[in-house]
């Protein structure tokens, strides 16, 4: 089972969880109250040095409980090693890894393209927007994408580390910005 499909699984069960014990937490009573100080001292005692009094610290508002979304299982499906097809119907690979910016956004996918029982295979990375999701009812169906076959054989292999070459469909994609550290 794939780590995106495990998070997948995992993640409403943990935020269950969470919210569950921030309701056991706000159930629990409070402590009892400080028991009051000593009667001031009588008169003729010498007042203590005065003590100048810092206020208590303001008390930590829990934090809100996580939203959870029940996601139904004909309304959403994971794509990591699902097979493409081109929209002639050739076999393009299937997707292996999932690019995203670091904003979280998705920008693009590594197909693992070519080759047979992966040997003399190699990856190459497609624009998300050229990836087609329409008609996946399960996990048999193939994602499209708007490539020839042709297309995706020019197209530069993907290394890690390395600048990453992304193959669009329609010509309009925006270089990934790389800050320098």
């Amino acid at each position: 089972m794939g780590v995106g499909r495990l998070l997948v699984l995992l993640l409403p069960l943990l935020a269950l969880m969470a919210a569950t014990q921030l309701r056991a937490d706000e159930q629990q009573p409070s402590p009892p109250p400080a028991a009051k100080e000593a009667p001031a001292p009588a008169a003729k005692e010498a007042p203590p040095p005065a003590v100048k009094e810092t206020p208590a610290p303001a008390a930590k508002e829990p934090a809100p409980p996580p939203s959870v979304t029940i996601i139904g299982p004909h309304e959403a499906h994971g794509v990591l090693g699902r097979d493409v097809r081109s929209t002639t119907d050739q076999d393009m690979g299937h997707i292996v890894d999932v690019i995203v910016e670091r904003s979280g956004m998705v920008r693009a996918a590594v197909i693992d393209f070519g080759g047979f029982l992966g040997v003399g295979s190699r990856k190459i990375v497609v624009d998300w927007n050229a990836l087609h999701f329409g008609q996946i009812a399960n996990k048999k169906d193939a994602i499209s994408l708007e490539l020839t076959k042709e297309q995706v054989m020019a197209a530069p292999e993907y290394k890690e580390d390395t600048p990453i070459v992304v193959l669009g469909a329609s010509g309009s994609l925006q270089p990934l910005q790389f800050d320098e550290q």
